[in-house]
């Protein structure tokens, strides 16, 4: 007997080794993304014999969870490639709940991977909370119970494999869920494959940190939302808010925490932009985010942002948000540029530091002359052209850690320059420029030849000095790692070999599991932290590093960008220094 069961033991691990494989073979030659996802969801289904297969995307900058892809038995009114099936986030606790516990706890097993759970049609549930929406999707489209896994893209939570059996099926046992865990981080792995090929179209538009849309994003969205103004009168308001206390929290706990501090009130604000249909909710950069709502009126958006600055206190850190409104439903004047909107929910949101971070401040709704229109109607306007003016021009910032806008000005950095420029120049162009925009302390540009295990500094700039320790030994250590033509032996810097082969890394000093090398060219050069990407072209092998102090925005998030711009600048003529 006992034999017999260590041989059906077996046979199922052998059979789900054969489904995982084959999941990945399968992925590998899908075109796209979505196919990719087809594909796993279509393999996922039959290795759980499950009778239907979704998978979804959670959009927070749209606090919804939109499927992407059917396969299976599928109930009326769904498609295999519906072209809008989405449901707000809010109705998904148990999504929330993920969300808020990025790598905490229960939700994720001893190896790091997201835990499924299982939701019953009569409304129970293991290894997760009880999701009243869920139990009654099953009711409805005649399924006894669903599977769901959680699915990570770049260790942030990107959607979900959902899988489904019908009435008279077993609900999925434990093991299967432990299963269904493994599938997941495969498909997983399948559309990150997939993704990197979209990866420049993507970070141009989202926030690396939060997944919200970015300042490029929110711009197209707050135009297109004008057009509609003055074509029809569409109430278009504008909502931006600074989350207070983010300095605090970075100065005594350290930016992993501040980061943390920012993650969590993005999800806040994503499920409260879902209160609003057809809303965008983005991250501006630094600490300041935003919604623009296009056909809610002005009432509405403000009861939003009333309850948005009520949650915002509830956050274990910092200190609530000053919250600014402005809309084209309120008394504000005419409103024909997104400049003049963010004008005035820039001015708001101004005003709202100095009062109680309970409330917001809305444009066109004080004593006259309204004090919030007046400061708007005094500040700077358009540039030549009706150019954009600078954001947060009432702090004066003039730094970003916003992908979009680091894209945008590296490249247009790229396109000034004479043609044709030699690869070391335009690395050079990419490092200097991405620098300023983040305040960084200073930037290397390495070289790699083909065939050599040696990669050496061929440019850098520094942009102020640091301070690192003060002995004999570690001073003569920087000198060695800062000369002009340091050379490294990347046997010794395994993070560092695989940047230059493509792919990117990013260290902070003090952090548990860091590299002992990479972290002691950190330590004695009296840096805080650093980001690094490479790739090749014909020419050889290439690097970018920056270095960060106190003073440089937040590096987290920035390396997909980083070897994005390294990637453009190897596209062109390749020349060895």
């Amino acid at each position: 007997m006992q034999a017999s069961e260590q041989t059906s033991g077996s046979a199922v691990a052998d059979a789900r080794l054969r489904a995982v494989v084959g999941l990945a073979q399968a992925m590998a030659v899908a075109p796209d993304a979505r196919r990719a996802a087809q594909t796993g969801a279509a393999r996922a289904r039959a290795a759980l014999d499950a009778d239907f297969a979704a998978v979804s995307v959670w959009e927070r900058e749209h606090g919804r969870l939109r499927v992407l892809v059917n396969d299976g038995l599928l109930a009326p009114g769904e498609e295999p490639l519906p072209e809008d099936e989405s449901y707000p986030l809010g109705e998904y606790p148990e999504i929330a709940q993920f969300l808020a516990q990025r790598g905490l706890g229960e939700l994720f097993t001893p190896d790091g991977l997201p835990r499924a759970w299982v939701q019953s049609a009569e409304g129970g549930a293991s290894n997760g909370p009880a999701c009243r929406a869920r139990a009654a999707s099953l009711r409805r489209r005649g399924r006894a119970c669903c599977l769901v896994a959680p699915i990570l893209l770049g260790g942030r939570a990107w959607g979900e494999l959902y899988l489904a059996r019908i009435a008279g099926k077993p609900v999925f046992a434990d093991h299967e869920a432990e299963f269904g865990t493994v599938l997941a981080a495969q498909i997983s792995a399948g559309l990150a494959q997939s993704e990197r090929l979209e990866e420049v179209s993507r970070l141009a538009f989202t926030d690396p940190l939060t997944g919200l849309a970015n300042r490029r994003a929110v711009d197209s969205h707050l135009d297109a939302a004008l057009e509609r103004h003055r074509a029809d009168g569409t109430v278009v308001s504008l909502v931006v808010c600074d989350v207070n206390g983010l300095k605090r929290v970075n100065d005594e706990k350290g930016h992993e925490f501040g980061d943390r501090l920012l993650e969590q009130f993005a999800n806040q604000l994503s499920l409260c932009g879902a209160m609003l249909p057809g809303a965008v909710v983005g991250r501006l950069g630094g600490d300041e985010f935003c919604l623009v709502s296009a056909g809610p009126g002005a009432d509405e958006v403000v009861r939003v942002a009333e309850e948005l600055c009520a949650q915002a206190l509830t956050l274990d850190q910092g200190e609530g948000v000053a919250c600014g409104v402005a809309s084209t439903g309120d008394p504000i004047g005419p409103v024909t540029t997104a400049d003049r909107l963010f004008r005035l929910a820039d001015a708001a949101q101004y005003r709202a530091k100095s009062g109680p971070a309970a409330h917001p401040v809305v444009a066109g709704r004080g004593s006259l002359p309204d004090p919030t229109v007046s400061l708007a109607d005094a500040g700077p306007r358009p540039g030549p052209g009706g150019r954009r003016t600078e954001r947060r021009r009432f702090r004066g910032a003039r730094h970003t850690a916003d992908p979009g806008q680091l894209l945008a000005a590296t490249l247009a950095v790229l396109d000034e320059r004479p043609h044709p420029v030699d690869t070391v120049g335009r690395l050079e162009s990419v490092a200097e420029t991405v620098s300023q925009l983040l305040d960084a302390v200073a930037w290397w540009v390495s070289y790699l030849p083909p065939g050599s295990g040696r990669i050496q500094t061929v440019r850098y700039g520094i942009r102020r000095m640091t301070r690192g320790p003060g002995s004999t030994r570690a001073q003569m250590l920087r000198a060695v790692n800062e000369a002009p033509d340091a050379v490294f032996d990347l046997a010794a810097y395994p993070l560092t070999l695989a940047a230059v082969r493509g792919g990117n890394f990013g260290l902070r000093t003090g952090v548990p599991g860091n590299d002992p090398a990479e972290e002691a060219v950190l330590v004695v050069g009296g840096y805080r932290a650093m980001v690094a990407a490479g790739g090749t072209n014909p020419a050889g092998g290439w690097l970018i590093e920056l270095f960060a102090d106190d003073s440089t925005l937040s590096l987290a998030g920035i390396g997909p960008t980083l070897r994005a711009l390294v990637a453009v600048a190897l596209s062109g003529p390749p020349s060895p220094p």
